[in-house]
């Protein structure tokens, strides 16, 4: 099974593996730092041994990376597996805004259900099953958000289970949620975000998040 080292350092950038397995376009790592969409945060961008990664996906245990017909990759070479940095800490800015968006709607309307995610490189977004608007919520949202961030407290992101790879992330006084996607290691790392309410139809609320300022760590 690939170990997931985008776990043990969600901060790195790049990193030397073995390839593991290979079928046609298809490589499997013992070790990898590039996620694969899972929990509705998208895939890393990079490349494997210098090839274009063209598609990473997760089919448990094993995360499978596509690459261009003719690699040339084999079992037990040697390779660099590089992510675009910018763009995993944009997704995980916004991975953590959205988590900590779904608690504080959850928290607020008793009963609601969330629907769906999306966390990409430029917003993040969240599906809601609610019969009313909850844009009057969101301004007071935003506060609360602001206060954990500026607080910079934080976060502790680790297993829950270890032998089915459930992992949670927590922060002292505000949650503990299961959830297995890359997270930072302080609030502060958020920066500033801004939220919009949309109407998707049929009692379905859509809160779109934004981030409007840098980390102060960018």
């Amino acid at each position: 099974m690939t170990v997931r080292a985008f776990w043990d350092d969600p901060y790195a950038a790049r990193i030397e593996a073995t390839i593991a397995a290979v079928s046609g376009a298809d490589v499997e790592l013992d070790r990898t730092i590039f996620f694969a969409f899972s929990g509705g945060q998208e895939s890393d961008a990079g490349s494997i041994g210098g090839h274009e990664v063209l598609q990473a996906r997760l089919d448990e245990p094993r995360l499978i990376y596509t690459l261009a017909n003719g690699h040339g990759l084999r079992v037990g070479d040697r390779v660099m597996v590089e992510i675009d940095w910018a763009r995993r800490y944009a997704l995980m800015r916004l991975h953590f805004s959205a988590e900590l968006v779904l608690e504080m709607v959850c928290a607020a309307l008793p009963g609601v259900r969330r629907i769906g995610a999306h966390i990409a490189r430029d917003k993040a977004r969240i599906d809601f099953e609610w019969p009313e608007s909850i844009a009057p919520l969101l301004p007071a949202i935003v506060e609360r958000v602001a206060g954990i961030v500026n607080a910079d407290l934080p976060i502790v992101s680790a297993y829950s289970d270890p032998a089915t790879n459930r992992r949670y992330w927590e922060v002292a006084g505000v949650a503990r949620v299961p959830c297995g996607g890359t997270h930072l290691k302080r609030t502060g790392e958020v920066g500033e975000l801004a939220l919009k309410r949309k109407n998707v139809g049929g009692g379905k609320e859509r809160v779109e998040i934004r981030l409007v300022a840098q980390s102060p760590r960018s």
